[in-house]
């Protein structure tokens, strides 16, 4: 398959602090030649982040708005509905993740025929990524590698990236709209019978105080989505 265009998606909720940070990185970051489009879709923001995004509105950033807070995975889909590039790739907006590592989670796409590829963070050991933070990760992605037969370390990453073979198959059959997303999108693509293949990526994690999101409400909700799209559907 040859690959002219990456559509990178950034679904933002409440990001005023860093939201003009990342379009800035996106639109600077290498993506190997690639025509770059970028989608922005805010799920109904209550903070400033809507009047950053107003500056913005050029012919490469594509702005998109909920009306009222949805979810994340809603906020993807809709952003995955408008991609037109032969890969899309998930960019978050709080710069946990570094818009640097696009071009390692593109690479695999050019180089090595890859299909669905994931930017994990424990490839290698990482001094950002505490006790706490990393045990419910690791379990629960060795319990979706078990159910969905992937060999993979990373399930709840950002970055996952799926080229227009694979995308036109899932895209209208996603049903999560929160942090569900995250095992479901990985045990539909697994089901169809894709490899996903993972890169090494950077990591700066955020505290509770400075906004984080997922909390244990949203990691129970992944384990339900992760058994109801794996044993049950």
């Amino acid at each position: 398959m040859e690959y002219k265009k990456v559509s990178i998606v950034i679904p933002v909720y409440n990001e005023e602090a860093t939201i003009e940070q990342v379009i800035k990185q996106v639109i600077a970051a290498n993506v190997l030649n690639l025509e770059k489009e970028i989608i922005v879709v805010d799920d109904a923001s209550t903070d400033e982040t809507v009047n950053h995004l107003h500056n913005h509105m050029l012919n490469q950033v594509v702005i998109l708005r909920h009306e009222k807070n949805l979810g994340k995975g809603a906020a993807i889909h809709t952003g995955f509905m408008k991609a037109s590039g032969d890969i899309a790739v998930i960019q978050d907006a709080d710069l946990e993740y570094d818009p640097k590592d696009l071009e390692k989670v593109l690479r695999p796409f050019l180089e090595s025929g890859a299909k669905v590829v994931y930017g994990s963070r424990y490839l290698s050991p990482s001094e950002t990524l505490g006790f706490w933070h990393s045990f419910f990760n690791k379990l629960f992605t060795k319990l979706s590698n078990i159910l969905i037969g992937q060999k993979i370390t990373d399930i709840m990453t950002c970055y996952k990236a799926f080229n227009r073979e694979v995308l036109d198959q899932i895209v209208s059959k996603l049903e999560s709209k929160r942090f569900g997303f995250e095992p479901e999108v990985t045990a539909k693509v697994s089901k169809l019978g894709y490899k996903i293949l993972e890169v090494q990526v950077s990591y700066s994690p955020r505290s509770r105080q400075q906004g984080k999101h997922m909390n244990f409400q949203g990691q129970v909700e992944s384990l339900l989505a992760l058994l109801k799209y794996t044993v049950f559907c």
